[in-house]
């Protein structure tokens, strides 16, 4: 299931064997996987293509990702990614996400990913189609010199 709004989007996935470790756990960094690919498809259901942004010179970066380990989910575990994203000032944007285990409805994971968009002269800026799309006034100019 994949559920998309202008505040919350969640995105229901299933571990796969490859995803353990030894300890039959999911790897640690196969986590930052899940996020990613809940932000992207978050992104894609707002009309936001990576690709097109790309071609127009605009890059979306992470800058920081806090992370706190609460469970481990093991093979075939279905989950969900769930996504709420902010603007954090003029220039960051920030998703809000957890995973939750469905059987019980575990909370397994929740993060803070702080992000950006870089113009093409490599400088942070909010494109407006970014901004109108999540339903965020655009920017206040900067002041006259």
């Amino acid at each position: 299931m994949d559920i998309v709004d202008k505040q919350h989007h969640e995105l229901e996935l299933k571990v796969r064997d490859y995803e353990c470790d030894m300890d039959h756990v999911v790897n640690n960094a196969v986590y930052l996987n899940y996020l990613e690919h809940a932000r992207h498809e978050y992104l894609s259901g707002l009309g936001i293509r990576f690709g097109e942004l790309s071609r127009q010179g605009v890059s979306l970066v992470v800058t920081r990702i806090e992370v706190d380990y609460r469970a481990s989910l093991t093979s075939g575990d279905a989950f969900v990614v769930r996504t709420l994203l902010t603007r954090a000032g003029r220039i960051r944007l920030q998703f809000h996400q957890t995973i939750h285990r469905l059987s019980d409805n575990r909370l397994m994971l929740n993060a803070v990913v702080t992000g950006t968009a870089l113009n093409d002269r490599g400088r942070p800026e909010i494109p407006p189609e970014l901004g109108r799309a999540l339903g965020q006034a655009e920017p206040p100019a900067p002041p006259a010199a």
